[in-house]
């Protein structure tokens, strides 16, 4: 039993280590530019534009957040709304910024979920069938995202567009598989001692519409800032961003960093990609990464404050 408590609070307070790891990740991000060059970056995009992409990353994290109530659903447990879309909302800004989203948002879930009376093995499960509501909605959108890019978006560069359609394929691959196993695989899986089940169709399809939701929020947000330096038809800068997003995902590269910047501008036509997105990207990784996560450091903040007092008047 003390193992086993010392085990909870180590695996609690790991949320928290994250959300600092969090903070430095993206540090490290923004820390190779001047203030000077994040100023005029920021300056050089009209306030409509920033606006648009503000809107767009909320959308977002909301509908990041409505991953755990599909996990909820999953489990068939309900909770009060605030409870999920805060605890989605704090884990996502974590892991996105920390990398290793199984781990670091599974860390932040564990702290919150474990004071609201779901169990650890219940935890388990929602952690993995968040994993796959992600999986299969990348599935879904690199297919999406290789049909919508020309073929000369991908310039004279074949191995990009060899990798790409290789990726196509297995998405597509994955995602029939997925479909397939919702209809008729009704056999449940127990990996040590946590029984897993496949989820019904209707749910699977709620888990690939809610997570292209989220990639394609996400993309609006650079679309938003990117569209004042170049110009670029919408849906080539969609398939171009599925594409770049999901592989600087399953990097597993904290953000994406480099991962996503390289793939996007490979894909994307034109000469001297680098300069043109230079201060897009800069916008981008702040509105979309640093803001989320400098809100999150606050409500959390206030949360734990809550909490600790609780403690103390009940002592």
């Amino acid at each position: 039993m003390k193992k086993s408590s010392l085990l909870n609070k180590i695996i609690s307070w790991l949320g928290l280590f994250f959300f600092v790891l969090a903070v430095y990740m993206i540090y490290r991000q923004l820390s190779k530019y001047t203030m000077e060059e994040l100023k005029n970056a920021i300056l050089g995009i009209p306030h409509k534009n920033l606006i648009y992409a503000g809107i767009a990353s909320f959308s977002g994290y909301v509908a990041l957040s409505t991953y755990d109530f599909l996990a909820l659903k999953y489990i068939r447990k309900k909770l009060k709304a605030w409870k999920w879309i805060l605890t989605g909302f704090i884990g996502f800004s974590v892991s996105n910024n920390a990398g290793h989203a199984i781990v670091s948002g599974g860390a932040v879930r564990y702290r919150f979920y474990s004071r609201w009376g779901v169990s650890t093995g219940d935890i388990v499960k929602m952690i993995t069938f968040s994993g796959f509501t992600y999986l299969v909605a990348c599935f879904f959108l690199i297919i999406l995202g290789y049909v919508m890019t020309p073929e000369n978006a991908f310039g004279e560069n074949s191995s990009t567009r060899f990798s790409t359609m290789i990726t196509a394929i297995l998405s597509a691959i994955g995602l029939a598989i997925y479909f397939w196993a919702s209809l008729y695989y009704r056999k449940s899986v127990i990996i040590k001692g946590v029984k897993f089940r496949m989820p019904k169709f209707s749910l699977a399809v709620e888990q690939t519409l809610i997570g292209s939701l989220d990639i394609v929020m996400a993309s609006l947000v650079l679309y938003s800032v990117l569209i004042c330096f170049v110009e670029i038809d919408f849906m080539v800068f969609m398939g171009a961003f599925i594409i770049a997003q999901v592989l600087g995902v399953y990097s597993q590269v904290p953000g994406g960093l480099g991962v996503f910047e390289l793939v996007f501008s490979n894909i994307l036509p034109g000469q001297d990609n680098q300069a043109i997105l230079f201060g897009a990207l800069i916008a981008y990784r702040i509105i979309y990464y640093l803001l989320p996560l400098l809100i999150s450091g606050i409500v959390l903040f206030i949360y734990e404050y809550m909490k600790a007092d609780e403690k103390l008047e009940e002592a």
